[in-house]
């Protein structure tokens, strides 16, 4: 008679969920379990809730990918904004760095990744329809590649400027300011700031 699997126990469980967060390794979920379990439970509870109305309340802007709980997003609905100039990034965490610099006051669009063969990510896998569809419209001017400064990063960037000829626009790429191999997450405003400020066309 075979045995019935083995329940999993409340923090067994929890612990393989946080296991599934990038970065998250199961030293660090355990850690993070224990922390829970030695605070006020209050704290527990506000976290739930944090993680419930995220899910309830965000959603992805329908005209630059970005997360928001307004569509579409406070910054592609301001007007004072450059609506002529597009900033492409990889991931919403680009734009959140980016605008801590205040040298960008254009719009943007959110990629949601980057083109990775060896992971099975390719064009289809990318917010890049929804990119040239802004194009098409005639609005933008210039579309600036915010891609990291990686392999991957440099790949997409490549990509996306054989899409972009077509279209007549200006295409720019972040200045070199910015150290190979970074994520634009870890970079100092100061980088940034002057990565902006220097971009440099691509064609």
């Amino acid at each position: 008679m075979s045995e019935s699997p083995r329940r999993l126990s409340a923090m067994d469980r929890l612990v393989e969920r946080l296991c599934r967060l990038p970065g998250i390794g199961r030293r660090s979920a355990q850690r993070i379990v224990y922390h829970l379990l030695q605070s006020d439970p209050q704290e527990a509870t506000e976290l739930a809730e944090a993680i419930r109305a995220f899910r309830v309340n965000l959603r992805a802007c329908s005209q630059c990918g970005n997360v928001t709980e307004s569509d579409p997003c406070p910054l592609c609905d301001d007007p004072r904004r450059d609506h002529a100039t597009l900033l492409v990034v990889e991931q919403p965490g680009d734009i959140t760095a980016l605008e801590t610099t205040g040298q960008y006051r254009g719009l943007y669009h959110v990629l949601m990744g980057r083109l990775s063969p060896l992971d099975g990510v390719g064009p289809g896998d990318l917010n890049i329809d929804a990119l040239l569809q802004r194009i098409d419209q005639g609005r933008i001017k210039e579309v600036i590649l915010g891609t990291h400064p990686t392999s991957e990063g440099d790949g997409t960037a490549l990509y996306l400027v054989q899409q972009l000829t077509r279209t007549g626009v200006k295409v720019t790429r972040l200045a070199r300011g910015l150290p190979t191999g970074a994520t634009l997450d870890i970079v100092s405003k100061a980088v940034l700031g002057d990565a902006i400020q220097g971009r440099q066309a691509m064609r």
